[in-house]
């Protein structure tokens, strides 16, 4: 089929949201679909597809454009009226407006939701886009998610729903060195590591993050990602905390991370009761982090937060479990995995089991299986 896919993120950016966007895109052109992605213009320049590849870390590429609207309010009716031009099998969007506007010019329309409506006008888009007649499909990325919006909302007919948490591209984490090996390509020391990636927003666990490796000072914690002013705020943060073991080593490329990842003998998904997304918002009820199946396909123990939505994918079999923000159990678990290479190596090989069905791939197969546009 021919796609047009519409999204708000900024292309390129350190965002989340961003990545996700580009491997679902990625992922439909491995399916064999044409697609063109349409994003707001928000930046100077306009990188070619071979540089987007390696700053998203992608195999297939496809083509990304830019349009100038005099809003980001604007962009998104203005992106379907581009859209229509291309005359599209599909429509795969974010933005519920668009997908609004997608189904008012009864153009076929996957909609894909990473929480619930938000704002004033967030639940009005949303019923529209439940009421408006056409051939439409929701993807929810968490079965708390959905439980929400079917609660709150009229729910949709089951075969128009698809539960789809986030994904990985296993074939970026094959064949990768073991922890120490990984530590010297790095740099980096060859003592035990701790590592956690992703951004440094409110609800990450920096604070957590810090008291273990104030507890633990034998071994190293690095820390993968964040903003530079973050990432600035943060080392100012450690330093004054006088800790030695701590290197946070701000944006890597995407390419770059599962090495990162595989340095680590034990992998830190610390966040707290309540976390802060790049648009705000609370996502600890319905979260699908991407690092977690990051984590899975690289091999490595996994400790994390006890939220009830990571529990969608992640056991007791495959990680440990602490209760958010109790640093005393933090420390506890931690101790006892490093303490234990053997623990720690069967929690990674089933983890590492159950991520084959998470792939971006397979994620992409689900949404479009059974959908017909015309």
């Amino acid at each position: 089929m021919k796609i047009v896919a519409i999204a708000m993120s900024r292309i390129p950016a350190y965002n989340a949201n961003g990545i996700q966007v580009m491997k679902v895109c990625q992922a439909l052109v491995q399916l064999g679909h044409e697609v063109t992605l349409l994003v707001p213009d928000m930046q100077p320049e306009r990188p070619s597809r071979d540089e987007l590849a390696a700053f998203y870390g992608l195999q297939n590429t496809f083509e990304v454009r830019w349009l100038t609207t005099s809003s980001r309010r604007a962009f998104t009716w203005v992106a379907v009226r581009r859209a229509r031009a291309l005359n599209p099998d599909l429509l795969y969007l974010w933005p519920p407006q668009s997908a609004v506007f997608g189904l008012l010019h009864r153009i076929p329309v996957v909609f894909e939701m990473h929480e619930p409506p938000l704002g004033r006008f967030g639940p009005w888009w949303y019923r529209l886009f439940l009421h408006i007649p056409g051939r439409k499909r929701l993807v929810s990325i968490t079965r708390a998610l959905q439980d929400i919006l079917d609660t709150d909302y009229r729910a949709l007919p089951p075969e128009d729903v698809v539960i789809a948490p986030n994904g990985v591209d296993l074939e970026r984490f094959r064949n990768l060195p073991d922890p120490k090996t990984a530590r010297r390509q790095l740099g980096i020391s060859p003592a035990p590591t701790v590592v956690c990636t992703g951004h440094l927003y409110a609800g990450r666990g920096v604070g957590l993050f810090f008291s273990l490796a104030e507890g633990t000072p034998d071994a190293q914690f690095v820390w993968v990602g964040g903003r530079p002013a973050d990432v600035e705020s943060c080392r100012a943060r450690a330093a004054a905390r006088g800790l030695q073991n701590v290197t946070l080593t701000g944006f890597v490329p995407n390419t770059e991370l599962p090495l990162y990842q595989a340095a680590a003998d034990v992998l830190l998904m610390p966040y707290e009761r309540s976390i802060a997304g790049s648009s705000g918002g609370d996502s600890a009820a319905v979260a699908s982090p991407m690092k977690m199946f990051e984590y899975m396909a690289a091999g490595r123990a996994i400790i994390s937060s006890d939220l009830p939505v990571i529990r969608e994918v992640l056991n007791e079999r495959n990680a440990v479990f602490c209760p958010p923000e109790d640093v005393t159990a933090w420390q506890s678990a931690l101790n006892t995995l490093l303490a234990d290479p053997s623990r720690r190596e069967m929690l990674a090989q089933q983890a590492r089991r159950d991520v084959e069905g998470y792939t971006w791939l397979a994620r992409a197969r689900r949404i479009m299986d059974g959908f017909e546009p015309r």
